[in-house]
């Protein structure tokens, strides 16, 4: 896998990829081959750009059962090799080059709605320059990384669906609820 075939399935460059992009290259190299099934497991504790790189590079997916959301807010990564249970932590640790005045300026105005042409052109670059920083940069400049052992998250199950009985929907039965004698989905259990 390239940079370009993960841009493609992103949709554009930016400097989160590109960390997802470093950490997925230096996880290959430690654990061997993309993921073909659950062989690897990717536990996120956020939901930036870089996750979409690492989907695509490492073959940890949601819908596979191997990428694993935890809603942190945090930089950090950690990848276990089943069935070792052998895991790499990867945490965040570059700073990226110090922003000029008006680049802060041009990123407030950014972040208030603005895309006048400057202003996105300001930004674009700024992001590039970040990206190509990224790129260029060695794995210790970039990453603190961690060699552990964890408990291996279980591998993803398949449950049956049944119908809602006030929508109509599928839903997987163990997502179920119950309301006035009816097992419904969340949403109209909610409701």
């Amino acid at each position: 896998m390239t940079f370009e075939d993960v841009v493609r399935f992103h949709g554009h460059v930016c400097p989160g990829l590109a960390l997802g992009y470093r950490i997925s290259e230096l996880v290959l190299r430690e654990f061997g081959p993309r993921s073909e099934d659950e062989e690897l497991v990717a536990i996120v504790e956020n939901n930036s750009c870089a996750v979409d790189a690492i989907q695509v590079m490492t073959g940890c997916t949601f819908g596979k059962g191997n990428l694993i959301y935890r809603d942190y807010g945090k930089q950090v990564y950690t990848f276990v090799k089943r069935p070792s249970g052998k895991a790499l932590r990867i945490a965040v640790k570059w700073t990226p080059p110090a922003e000029t005045e008006e680049e802060k300026e041009m990123w407030k105005r950014y972040a208030e709605g603005e895309r006048s042409e400057e202003v996105l052109k300001a930004v674009h670059n700024r992001k590039a320059k970040k990206t190509e920083a990224i790129m260029n940069a060695a794995d210790s400049e970039l990453f603190e990384v961690k060699t552990t052992e964890i408990e291996l998250p279980r591998e993803a199950r398949i449950h049956p669906s049944v119908s809602c009985a006030i929508c109509g929907e599928k839903v997987m039965e163990t997502r179920t609820r119950l309301k006035n004698g009816k097992t419904v989905c969340i949403p109209c259990a909610e409701r």
